[in-house]
């Protein structure tokens, strides 16, 4: 699965969605994670009330099934699970290869029921059912 971090100095989770310079996308397994893509933004970023600026970042975060951030508006956080992306909050900046680390953990074991779901973006939902006999 694919996995968004908001940073300003492409080593942290340390930046508000809509203010990010930065969103760097990896792709995540149980077994490993692979660098995928840095998409960075220009502007003012700052300027509150401008959802114009959330529209580049939605486009590029389109195949990720989570997003790591700072801080997100209701705005921004209601775009964004809109199109079925849950979005993390950190308390305080986090490295990113520790937030890679952890996930593959959580992937490794028993992931929680909201990360079996998300985990479950774009494939088809296949229901197996006993055959009477």
């Amino acid at each position: 699965m694919k996995v968004a971090f908001a940073t300003q100095d492409l080593k942290r989770v340390d930046a508000h969605f809509g203010w990010a310079k930065n969103i760097m996308v990896y792709d995540v397994t149980p077994d490993g994670h692979t660098f995928v893509e840095t998409f960075e933004f220009q502007g003012d970023l700052q300027e509150d009330g401008n959802e114009d600026k959330l529209g580049p970042k939605l486009d590029a975060i389109k195949d990720c099934t989570i997003l790591y951030v700072a801080a997100i508006g209701g705005s921004g956080a209601a775009r964004v699970v809109a199109q079925n992306i849950h979005p993390m909050k950190v308390n305080q900046p986090e490295e990113i290869p520790g937030l890679l680390d952890k996930l593959q953990v959580v992937l490794k074991g028993a992931p929680p029921p909201w990360l079996r779901k998300v985990m479950m973006k774009g494939q088809e939902r296949k229901f197996e059912f006993e055959e009477e006999v």
